[in-house]
């Protein structure tokens, strides 16, 4: 298929884009780029919020893992279940009664200033982190299959891929981001699905056939008990989905902004119930997908790629299962991508403008202007760390993102589980101290564990062990 007709696609995709932009902006002032004016219907915010937990990672680097951890991923998804309603009835409860609008604002209530400022810290490096590698992964498909035709350096692709986020977002801001989600997710998904039907004709599968041949695959095992030394140990996968789902959701502007969005708590508590019952069995058609990916490799004799994220472009745009299947996939990963990098750059600017900022304290005028600057500031970070990646990354993203989040969201959760569940005041400017030494001594652990600990090796429950030495760490400077 030609690079002139997918970039056709891209483009087409993202004039429609503009479009809602255009139609959502209107009259947008600081209330709504932040918040939405409290006034998004909670069932567009939840079918919205899928594609933005999905990604461009779910949409390829899932796929892509199935050949390494088999579905041992839905231990983890089922865990998240228990993650989002610990949100809905704790976290959620509170940030409304706070009338918050960035999350973090509840740190400096419950510790001091330094607290606020070190909490929207953390979550402006975790974010810009996990938007970066997502972007990275996208950016490199579209690299591989569309750009590298025209010798377009890397570095043109991300920055036109930025810039064009941008484009859509600097005006209407989260009010823009809750209707362009909901597009998003909804071509997302229609790649995925198409993409099984058409790779099981290819296999002579009926749907039942289907069924049956993933499951009797070498790479449909979901349950894991035997070895508990194993990273894709059942208690470690499900533990690890509950606070993955508690920090990277509940603890995340980005999420949470969305949440607070909606008209009252009981608008987002639907929203929060419905997107992760429905999160199960989308992330199974997922690795489903993935199953057939390598099946249908094996019968048509494709080497799989160095890096498994590629094989899901490799076969799509191969012109072994037609066009539609390459434009569908197209669509979808652009949409994966803008999902949740729109949202991420949203976010990050109305946390480094209210938090570090102080964007609260301004004016309207000098409010949106600065928000505006910001906007270009992050984007510009952005950048340039997904450049650094691509010169680092040496394993599947999805499996980075959750490595990197063990450590940049572990404070996090143990500010916020001591100031939940602990009245006691704490010495605030040392708590800086507490949250940059608890990764360090969580990275030693790890490093150390197979010698340290029987053989044993950590897996994503690694964030309850940079949590627990901050929660702990808070305790020993807790005020007499």
């Amino acid at each position: 298929m030609s690079a002139g007709l997918l970039l056709s696609v891209i483009l087409g995709y993202f004039i429609l884009l503009v479009v809602i932009s255009w139609l959502t902006s209107k009259k947008a002032d600081n209330s709504a780029f932040f918040l939405g004016n409290r006034k998004s219907p909670w069932y567009v915010v939840a079918f919205g919020m899928i594609g933005a937990s999905l990604s461009g990672v779910t949409f390829i680097s899932v796929p892509g893992w199935v050949g390494n951890s088999q579905f041992s991923y839905m231990q983890m998804v089922l865990g998240y279940l228990v993650g989002y309603f610990v949100i809905a009835n704790v976290l959620m409860p509170m940030y409304y009664k706070l009338n918050l609008t960035s999350i973090y604002t509840y740190l400096e209530s419950r510790f001091g200033k330094v607290s606020y400022k070190t909490g929207a810290s953390f979550f402006l490096i975790s974010r810009i982190i996990g938007a970066s590698f997502r972007l990275f992964l996208v950016a490199s498909v579209l690299q591989l299959i569309v750009f590298d035709a025209w010798e377009i350096p890397f570095f043109v692709t991300v920055l036109v891929t930025i810039a064009l986020i941008w484009l859509y977002t600097f005006r209407g801001g989260i009010k823009t981001i809750i209707w362009t989600d909901t597009l998003q997710t909804f071509s997302m998904l229609l790649a995925v699905i198409v993409s099984v039907v058409l790779i099981s004709r290819q296999l002579d599968l009926d749907f039942k056939s289907m069924i049956g041949t993933i499951r009797e695959s070498e790479y449909s095992r979901i349950w894991f008990f035997d070895d508990w030394k194993s990273q894709y140990h059942f208690v470690k996968q499900f533990l690890g989905g509950v606070f993955i789902a508690i920090v990277m959701t509940g603890l995340d502007q980005d999420m949470m902004q969305k949440n607070l969005s909606c008209r009252n708590i009981k608008d987002a508590r639907k929203n929060m119930y419905w997107m992760s019952i429905a999160l199960v069995p989308v992330n199974l058609i997922f690795l489903s997908l993935g199953a057939l990916l390598f099946i249908y490799s094996t019968r048509i004799q494709i080497d799989i790629p160095e890096s498994t994220d590629m094989l899901f472009p490799v076969i799509a745009t191969g012109g072994t299962l037609g066009y539609a299947v390459a434009i569908l996939f197209i669509i979808g990963l652009v949409a994966a991508a803008y999902s949740s990098a729109d949202s991420a750059l949203t976010s990050l600017t109305t946390s480094f403008t209210i938090d570090i900022l102080d964007g609260k304290k301004m004016e309207e005028v000098k409010l949106k202007k600065t928000r505006f600057q910001v906007h270009i500031f992050i984007s510009f970070i952005l950048l340039l760390v997904i450049l650094l990646f691509r010169t680092i990354n040496d394993e599947n993203v999805i499996s980075a993102i959750f490595r990197v989040a063990g450590y940049t969201y572990g404070p996090l959760l143990g500010m916020y589980t001591f100031g939940l569940f602990h009245s006691a005041k704490v010495k605030d400017n040392y708590v800086p101290f507490i949250t940059v030494l608890s990764p360090i001594l969580t990275f030693f652990i790890n490093r150390y564990s197979t010698e340290l600990l029987w053989g044993y090796n950590f897996g994503f429950e690694l964030l309850l062990v940079n949590g627990l030495i901050t929660y702990l760490g808070l305790w020993m400077i807790v005020k007499k």
